[in-house]
C-alpha cells in the first residue's frame, strides 16, 4: 500500500474543517492528522506533526493565514499550503503566492476541485524535492547572452530557444535557459515542457543557492539543455527581484558554458539585473517604424549604461519582409550595423510553436533555421572555430540526425 498523504486543517470555523474532513475521509490515501483554529495554533502543530499538506484559511482570528503561510514557508519548506477564501480577489491570491502559498481555493469549493488541489500539490512539492539525475559540470566563468527587445510579439523567445538549442548542438556542451520574463514568460510552452519548479519556487532557496540547490530547479529539455522555467502565475513574478536574479546567474554562469536569458520588454530594476550580468545582449529590431524607434532608444540608454557594441548586439527578425525603408537606412538611423539578419517563414514558425519543437531541430536545414545557427556560431566565437577544426564538416542536418535521430 503507498503511503498516505497526510493533511492539517486550520480555520477557525469548527463546521468547515468538520466538512473538509467528511469530503476527504473516502480518500483511501488522505488523511487528517491535526486541526488548527488559528494561525498561531496552527504554526507550533505543523512544527511537529510535519503533514504533506495544510489546508490554510486565509481569515483567522490573531495571527491571519497569510501570516501564519509565510512562517510556516519558512520553517517547514517541505509542507504543500493550499490557501482557502471566500475572496477570490486578484490581490488576496497575489499575497497568498508571496507568503509561499502552491494553490489558492475559493469558498465554497467541490470535493472534486479540493482533492485535484491537495494530489497535485504533492505531486508538484515532491517534484520540486526531487533533485534532478542531472547536474550540470561546474564550469569556470561561461557566457551570458541575453535577448532582449522593446515590444513584445517580435520574435524574441522564439530566437531565445532556437538559439539555445544550436548552440548546445554545435559546441556540445550544456547550455542553460533562464525565462526572466517574470510575468509572462512563455520559453516552456515553445520547448513543449511542463515544469515542476520556477524561478519563483528558487528564489525560496536564494539563501541556500549552489550548483546542487540550482540542479534541483532546472526543467530537462534535452541531454545539454536545461531551463529555469519562469512563474506559472503572473503575480509570483512579483516574488523575483534583480537581487534575486544576480545570484541565479552568477550561478547559472559557473555551470553552463552558455546561458541564454529571455527578457520582459522593460528596464525595470530586474531587467537591468539581467543585463548588466550579460556579456552579449541581442537587441531584437524589425522592419517597422514603431519598433525601429525602440530600438533606437533602447540603444541610448545602453549606451548610457556604458554597454560598448562589443557587448550589444542588434538581430534583424523577419529581415525580408517587404518594407519601404531598406536594410542599410536602419542601420544608418540606429548607427549599428545588424549582427545577424534572420528571414522570415511564418509557416515554419507558426508550427513549430504550436508543436513546441524548436524548427533548429525540426526543419535544420532551412534559411530561418540556418540563420540560427550563424547566429549561435557568432556568440560562440572561437569554441565554435575550434570544434569546426578539430571535427570533419558533416553537415548540420547529419550532426542533428546523430543526436536526435
Amino acid at each position: 500500500m503507498s503511503e498516505k498523504i497526510t493533511i492539517f486543517i486550520a480555520d477557525d470555523i469548527a463546521a468547515t474543517r468538520e466538512n473538509i474532513c467528511k469530503l476527504l475521509e473516502f480518500e483511501p490515501d488522505l488523511v487528517v492528522v491535526g486541526q488548527a483554529e488559528s494561525g498561531a495554533e496552527a504554526v507550533e502543530k505543523v512544527k511537529i506533526m510535519q503533514p504533506d499538506v495544510i489546508l490554510m484559511d486565509i481569515n483567522m482570528p490573531g495571527m491571519d493565514g497569510i501570516a501564519a503561510t509565510e512562517q510556516i514557508a519558512a520553517e517547514v519548506p517541505n509542507a504543500c499550503i493550499l490557501i482557502m477564501s471566500v475572496q477570490g480577489e486578484q490581490e488576496y491570491l497575489r499575497r497568498a503566492m508571496v507568503a509561499g502559498a502552491k494553490d489558492y481555493l475559493v469558498k465554497p469549493f467541490s470535493g472534486d476541485e479540493l482533492l485535484q488541489a491537495i494530489k497535485q500539490g504533492v505531486v508538484n512539492e515532491k517534484k520540486r524535492r526531487n533533485v534532478l539525475k542531472f547536474e550540470p559540470k561546474p564550469q569556470v566563468q561561461g557566457k551570458i547572452i541575453t535577448v532582449f527587445s522593446t515590444k513584445g510579439g517580435i520574435g524574441k523567445t522564439t530566437i531565445s530557444t532556437n538559439l539555445a538549442v544550436a548552440l548546445a548542438e554545435i559546441t556540445e556542451t550544456n547550455v542553460g535557459i533562464v525565462d526572466a520574463d517574470l510575468q509572462f514568460g512563455d520559453v516552456a510552452l515553445f520547448l513543449n515542457l511542463v515544469p515542476c519548479a520556477t524561478i519563483a519556487d528558487l528564489v525560496r532557496d536564494i539563501d541556500h543557492l549552489d550548483n546542487h540547490v540550482l540542479s534541483g530547479y532546472l526543467t530537462h529539455y534535452s541531454n545539454n539543455v536545461r531551463l529555469l522555467p519562469a512563474p506559472v502565475r503572473p503575480e509570483q513574478g512579483e516574488t523575483v527581484t534583480g537581487s534575486h536574479l544576480s545570484p541565479i546567474l552568477k550561478t547559472m554562469r559557473s555551470n553552463f558554458k552558455y546561458t541564454i536569458i529571455d527578457t520582459a520588454p522593460a528596464f525595470s530594476d530586474s531587467m537591468l539585473a539581467v543585463l548588466d550580468a550579460s556579456d552579449i545582449v541581442l537587441v531584437v529590431a524589425a522592419m517597422d517604424l514603431p519598433t525601429i524607434k525602440n530600438v533606437k532608444l533602447c540603444l541610448e540608454i545602453m549606451e548610457s549604461l556604458n554597454y560598448g557594441q562589443d557587448k550589444v548586439k542588434v538581430v534583424l527578425n523577419r529581415a525580408d519582409t517587404n518594407a519601404d525603408i531598406s536594410i542599410d537606412e536602419v542601420e544608418a538611423s540606429l548607427q549599428y550595423k545588424f549582427s545577424a539578419l534572420i528571414p522570415s517563414d511564418g509557416k515554419v514558425v507558426v508550427s513549430s510553436v504550436n508543436r513546441g519543437v524548436p524548427f533548429v531541430v525540426s526543419h535544420p536545414g532551412i534559411p530561418v533555421a540556418q540563420s540560427l545557427f550563424e547566429l549561435a556560431q557568432l556568440v560562440s566565437g572561437g569554441d565554435w572555430q575550434k570544434k569546426r577544426q578539430e571535427q570533419p564538416a558533416t553537415g548540420v542536418v547529419g550532426r542533428f540526425k546523430r543526436l536526435f535521430g
